[in-house]
């Protein structure tokens, strides 16, 4: 399996950054509802379907934290969880889900971007893309989005577990070529799998080193 560059310190502080009583405090379905900033937060987004879900269960060792679905698009608003210290998870609305209603999506649109754009405290949004599938049109739409808002982002490879090692290092390679045109895009990606649990401490030492960046 492919890792990134992560030292055992970054690892094990990325280990304990993730062990709190993980919990949920909060949801908005409106920029009116967006509990008020505290602490830092990271968010993790991506296509309907993705693992989303199955990867916040993952990093923070909960079981059920972030609740699964086979309907694509069932998050609908943003979703906040807590684990006792500073750090903030927010499970952003999966996107590229056409079957939803168009009024449904504007509101999404407009709650997300309204997000972005107002959150001094959010440090990253963390892209989650199949490895199966790599970077598709739909992904673009979402990429403007952070980049209008200059709002740091990182690209996640899910369910790796699901391809041959060879096809993954080729993914990597083509989701990391394809991520130059976009100038707030992290030029790395971090590869995991929700359900094996590869790839989990590398996420959790890249958000240790990214914390740990903002400090200085």
């Amino acid at each position: 399996m492919i890792t990134n560059d992560y030292t055992r310190d970054e690892i094990e502080t990325g280990r304990k950054l993730f062990t709190g009583d993980w919990q949920f405090f909060a949801a908005a379905s409106s920029p009116g509802s967006l509990p008020k900033m505290r602490g830092t937060e990271i968010a993790f987004a991506g296509r309907s379907n993705v693992g989303k879900s199955s990867l916040i269960n993952a990093l923070t060792a909960r079981k059920a934290l972030a609740r699964t679905s086979r309907t694509p698009g069932r998050t609908q608003e943003l979703i906040f969880f807590n684990g006792g210290g500073d750090l903030n998870i927010v499970d952003m609305p999966g996107y590229g889900y056409a079957a939803a209603a168009k009024s449904k999506i504007a509101a999404w649109t407009n709650l997300i971007e309204e997000y972005l754009h107002g959150r001094a405290n959010l440090a990253r949004v963390y892209v989650l893309i199949d490895a199966r599938h790599g970077l598709k049109d739909t992904d673009d739409a979402t990429f403007k989005v952070l980049g209008g808002a200059a709002v740091s982002y990182q690209i996640v490879l899910t369910k790796t577990d699901t391809i041959k090692p060879s096809e993954l290092e080729t993914r990597i390679k083509e989701v990391e070529a394809g991520l130059a045109k976009w100038p707030s895009a992290f030029p790395t990606v971090v590869a995991t799998s929700g359900h094996a649990g590869t790839g989990i401490a590398d996420l959790r030492a890249a958000v240790a080193r990214l914390l740990n960046e903002r400090k200085r």
